[in-house]
């Protein structure tokens, strides 16, 4: 479980790199009223296909490692343990909810009708998802849930 728990450690930095590799495409496209390019295309789509596989791996730590089986004895205790209540509802439904609006947000800007709409629902949606994931993470620096920037084999 180890490894599983480094490899999504490790992705975390793709997404981030995606994410805001996506949203600087989006932040210029708006600004400088540029087409829609095969750029903008790949960013998000790569951003797209990182947080599946990150989401992936988040479930298979969330069902094979003790927080479901903390779930399934009871809610009120994983409510009153500030790093149970993180892990199991804060960190697990934050991140569901980010890749829900990547994937609209895919799905709308394909749809969308001129190269403007497709910017501005490109910074909408995945701005949106990337500030949920970026205050998701357990950050080094918050005080009970912190995780190190990188965690590696022990």
């Amino acid at each position: 479980m180890q490894t599983i728990l480094v490899i999504h450690s490790i992705l975390r930095w793709a997404v981030l790199l995606f994410g805001a590799w996506t949203l600087l495409n989006a932040l210029t496209g708006v600004m400088s009223k540029r087409i829609y390019n095969a750029g903008d295309n790949r960013s998000n789509l790569f951003f797209m296909i990182s947080c599946d596989i990150q989401l992936l791996i988040g479930l298979i730590l969330f069902f094979s490692n003790s927080w479901f089986d903390k779930v399934k004895a009871g809610m009120g205790d994983v409510m009153k343990n500030p790093v149970d209540r993180f892990f199991t509802v804060e960190h697990a439904g934050m991140m569901i909810l980010a890749w829900i609006l990547v994937h609209v947000g895919r799905s709308s800007v394909k749809r969308a009708p001129n190269d403007a709409a497709k910017h501005k629902k490109m910074l909408i949606f995945f701005g949106l998802a990337f500030l949920i994931i970026i205050a998701s993470i357990p950050w080094p620096f918050r005080a009970e849930i912190a995780r190190p920037w990188l965690r590696m084999f022990n």
